[in-house]
């Protein structure tokens, strides 16, 4: 992290340096203040964060003040100029600090009880602004306001047809992605993509939608001209897995996003298997939401309220969702689900 020379009287932690750069924004139902010693620091926010709808959830246990996240420059890390991949972040946590670390320059700390977070960067990871967003940003944005207002963490896309959302749930390279692409085309609101955040008080559910990862092989499934060349103009990362994705802006992409935080109202499990010419759908028992939900999601399992709201879930409607032969009919098949809800 930045250093100050040892023996300065006055401020020997660097504590009074006042920011010189702002940002406001509304994510996850929370009011969020982020602070910075300049403008460079604050790209990754600008990326990830502006033009972004609202969604707000009702009021909750939140203070006037909003939520804030500081943005600090550190020293050179010492990476190579080539450096292909980011070190292995390594997880920090420790009398109500916790956090994730790249190495011992670029880490976030989050502090819930406060509401305020640190973000430390160097030059090098400044330079890759998308890292910065995805590995310590990200971090800082979704444990805030998921602790300060008591919200679920769950690995889940979700879309909304009016208020009604459906939770999309399935294992890394279930299909969340390409059916909640597909599922927009077809006029299902996103609400986020793959980390949906859920208030078991008020039932509703929010997220980021921002981007949205589209397989580069794919392309020839989407139809819509213009959306085709969208997508193909999009950025290309490369997962850990080795899988090359198109980073598709959902902001500009001319589909619906959700302006709301809508009810949970339908939960889906996706399948890898194919209909083949039967039901895509199968009807859920209580049981066996609550053992694809363990299954599922390991993270919010052990956070507190967690039992209540698995209880609460098991009497949703509840559907396994088979592959159609094209994303389209799988899509048309979700919307179907969720426009017979109303």
């Amino acid at each position: 992290m930045r250093m100050t020379p040892l023996g300065d009287p006055l401020d020997p932690f660097d504590e009074q340096q006042a920011p010189t750069a702002r940002r406001h924004a509304h994510l996850l139902g929370a009011a969020f203040e982020f602070l910075a010693d300049d403008e460079a620091l604050l790209e990754p926010v600008d990326a990830a964060y502006a033009d972004l709808p609202p969604q707000r959830l009702p009021a909750g246990p939140l203070p006037d003040a909003p939520l804030q996240v500081r943005l600090r420059r550190g020293d050179a890390a010492g990476w190579p100029p080539a450096l292909e991949r980011l070190p292995a972040a390594r997880h920090l946590s420790g009398s109500g600090v916790f956090g994730v670390a790249l190495d011992a320059v670029n880490m976030t700390l989050v502090m819930p009880e406060l509401g305020r977070a640190l973000v430390t960067m160097s030059p090098e990871l400044l330079a890759r602004p998308r890292d910065a967003r995805a590995e310590l940003v990200e971090c800082a944005v979704y444990q805030l306001a998921a602790r300060a207002q008591g919200l679920h963490a769950l690995h889940a896309g979700a879309v909304a047809l009016d208020d009604r959302a459906a939770l999309l749930i399935g294992h890394s390279g279930a299909g969340k992605s390409t059916l909640t692409l597909h599922a927009m085309q077809q006029g299902l609101a996103g609400v986020t993509e793959d980390g949906a955040f859920l208030d078991p008080v008020s039932w509703r559910v929010t997220g980021v939608p921002n981007f949205l990862h589209v397989r580069t092989d794919s392309l020839d499934r989407l139809g819509d001209p213009g959306l085709r060349d969208r997508v193909a103009a999009s950025p290309v990362i490369r997962r850990r897995s080795g899988a090359e994705k198109f980073v598709l802006d959902l902001r500009r992409s001319g589909l619906p996003l959700s302006s709301t935080a809508p009810a949970l109202a339908l939960l889906v499990f996706l399948s890898p298997e194919s209909a083949a010419g039967g039901a895509p759908w199968r009807a859920l028992t209580a049981d066996e939401v609550a053992a694809r939900l363990a299954a599922t999601q390991p993270y919010a399992a052990w956070r507190p309220g967690w039992p209540a709201t698995v209880e609460r879930s098991a009497h949703l409607p509840a559907f396994e969702l088979r592959r159609g032969r094209h994303p389209r009919d799988t899509a048309a098949d979700l919307r179907r689900l969720l426009r017979d809800l109303g």
